[in-house]
């Protein structure tokens, strides 16, 4: 699908809010409702617009401290990093998981309470019992920037 200036509008709009009424995103795109509408259907239907989410406060839900885990597994075949995505993608602490190229397999961004509860979670979970050989934790001191919203 190629997206025109118009397409662009809408999700640029979307990503800022995406509780938009229709009427007002159509207002603010510069189409009227109806084909506004059909334009986000279609977005919709073919992938574009993978989903609608409330993005929370992390700290007034007792989840406010992030840390980033480089891990090594303990091989680098198939099975075993079908085995490490499996488990990550059960794990709701786990917010971002990415296999990686360079030097180590994979990264990934885990919110928890605080430094107890990582721990608790890094003993748990981070371990030969799902692939894991070694991890190296990284924790943030300040977040500067941090969006969803992709640069269209």
């Amino acid at each position: 699908m190629t997206l025109d200036e118009i397409d662009k509008r809408i999700l640029k709009a979307l990503q800022r809010d995406g509780r938009l009424q229709n009427v007002e995103l159509a207002k603010e795109v510069g189409l009227s409702p109806s084909p506004c509408l059909r334009r986000v259907k279609i977005l919709e239907a073919a992938g574009v617009i993978d989903r609608y989410v409330a993005v929370l406060d992390p700290a007034k839900v007792d989840l406010g401290l992030s840390m980033f885990a480089r891990v090594w597994l303990t091989a680098q075949d198939a099975e075993t990093i079908d085995h490490f995505i499996h488990a990550m993608k059960r794990l709701p602490e786990v917010m971002e998981c990415y296999i990686m190229l360079g030097e180590s397999d994979a990264l990934l961004r885990v919110a928890v309470a605080d430094l107890a509860a990582y721990r608790d979670f890094q003993a748990t979970h981070l371990t030969r019992r799902n692939s894991i050989q070694n991890v190296k934790t990284d924790v943030p001191s300040q977040v500067v920037k941090q969006t969803y919203a992709l640069p269209l």
